[in-house]
């Protein structure tokens, strides 16, 4: 009998990305869906789909262990700010926040790791059917990067580390050696896109960081043809990842796009 995942799915397309690979490898699945987040489109998965929301924690642990799951996967970004705005929390959830000494991501949903583990479930690495999607080393695009953009580099990448380390958020966004915007819970694409209105829409410099010993479990960094369009439109130039650490989704697509518009993607070594 074969085992039996559960995935938790967020928004974008990392979830589809999960679910085509598991089709790929005659894996069993087992879909919670987040009314407040998840594509649509993931109805069509040929997977069972059960809509979940965010707060409902105790839902989603007795719709897994109902299914036979004894390991899960969580995919696809949930905007931070939902937790506290739109949910509606279950007697489960409620009872992991008020044990939380802080509301940050790492607590948060190492809350929720905790609460499956209790059940019999563990929470395993996210791209762990996703390796050949994470991004490699070096100069993704044709072009490398300029004097002004190494400059951005040197200056702003050890700041985007210091960040990442106090889990305040992973993007930053600099101009010319100056920090013009900071991740918080808008997300990659919203800061990316408050930067231009900032500086003028030109000569923006894009860092996006893993955080510091990075669990694969969750809150996995994640670029896609969303943030160089909107890259575009903010008028940046550069955008820096962490090899290895970063999910490209729909990697060629996204490296023509920006080849196009004269943008220029590279991977680094993460920062430890």
């Amino acid at each position: 009998m074969s085992e039996t995942y559960g995935l938790i799915a967020g928004n974008g397309r990392f979830p589809l990305m999960v679910l085509e690979s598991a089709r790929r490898q005659s894996l069993d699945v087992v879909v919670a869906a987040i009314k407040e987040e998840t594509f649509p489109e993931i109805e069509a998965c040929g997977y069972p789909v059960h809509w979940l929301g965010l707060g409902q924690l105790g839902k989603l642990v007795r719709l897994f262990k109902q299914s036979g799951v004894r390991k899960a996967i969580m995919a696809g970004q949930v905007k931070h700010a939902q937790i506290f705005s739109s949910s509606i929390p279950d007697l489960t959830m409620i009872k992991m926040l008020s044990g939380l000494k802080q509301r940050n991501t790492d607590a948060l949903i190492g809350g929720v790791a905790r609460v499956l583990e209790g059940a019999g479930i563990d929470l395993v690495d996210s791209t762990a059917l996703l390796r050949p999607h994470m991004s490699p080393e070096g100069t993704l695009t044709n072009r490398n990067l300029d004097s002004r953009e190494t400059a951005d580099l040197e200056y702003g990448r050890p700041i985007a580390h210091r960040i990442a380390l106090m889990d305040v958020g992973q993007t930053l966004v600099v101009r010319d050696r100056a920090v013009v915007a900071v991740e918080a819970m808008e997300g990659t694409d919203a800061v990316i896109r408050r930067a231009g209105e900032l500086a003028g829409k030109e000569k923006l410099t894009v860092i996006k960081v893993s955080k510091p010993r990075q669990d694969m479990r969750f809150d996995v960094p994640v670029v896609g043809v969303p943030t160089i369009e909107t890259m575009i439109a903010s008028g940046a130039t550069a955008l820096i990842i962490d090899a290895h650490r970063t999910l490209l989704l729909d990697r060629e697509v996204l490296v023509k796009l920006a080849d196009q518009h004269n943008i220029t993607v590279v991977a680094l070594p993460p920062m430890e």
